[in-house]
């Protein structure tokens, strides 16, 4: 088994043990925490960056991208028409009521996987339905999105596919195919709805 999957999952035990400790009378009815351990080590909740990319394009108005970073990293960079509640203000301001609407696919972004699977924890703690964590964060989406890595020529046709999808996706999100130079980094503009910023305003 991955060491970095069993890491994770005891991560994601140890803050479903702290969720136990939540209080508060006007929250939302809390789920059991043998029901929260059971969900947790299903691997159902993650979304690939691929996937998430896809619905951007396609313009699927199931999907909420909510960015759980801090207000000055969501405004440094985020993906297109996501939201930003941070972590920290996720139970304030009737923020939860972004969450749980019926045919709305949640999906919490985060610069990796750690901040997007505690929100994910927080919000099955209060049985909070219909959420997700694209897996990598946004890591994973300039490794696979802005910059993917080209197969080699006698990979499978799954691959070559897939490479095509992201090739044509980088185009979209960055107006531009060209990879990082050698030993360099590329400069990448994601575009993003204006004011989504739940402390600016947005809705």
């Amino acid at each position: 088994m991955n060491r970095n999957y069993i890491f994770l999952t005891i991560l994601m035990l140890v803050l479903a043990v702290g969720t136990l400790f939540l209080a508060g009378d006007d929250e939302p009815k809390q789920i059991a925490p043998e029901e929260l351990l059971q969900e947790i080590i299903q691997p159902t909740r993650y979304v690939t960056t691929d996937q998430v990319a896809k619905m951007i394009i396609q313009g699927d108005p199931s999907l909420l991208m909510v960015d759980v970073r801090s207000a000055d990293e969501y405004e440094e960079y985020a993906l297109p028409g996501s939201l930003n509640v941070p972590l920290e203000e996720l139970t304030n301001d009737g923020n939860l009521s972004y969450f749980g609407v019926p045919g709305i696919k949640v999906v919490f972004i985060s610069n990796d996987d750690i901040r997007a699977d505690q929100t994910w924890v927080l919000t099955k703690r209060l049985g909070i339905n219909g959420t997700y964590v694209m897996k990598g964060g946004l890591n994973g989406w300039m490794e696979t999105i802005i910059d993917p890595t080209q197969p080699s020529a006698d990979a499978p046709s799954v691959d070559q596919e897939l490479y095509t999808f992201r090739k044509g996706a980088q185009i979209y999100f960055t107006g531009t195919e060209s990879a990082a130079p050698e030993g360099g980094n590329v400069e990448v503009q994601v575009r993003r709805r204006e004011k989504t910023n739940v402390a600016a305003g947005g809705c």
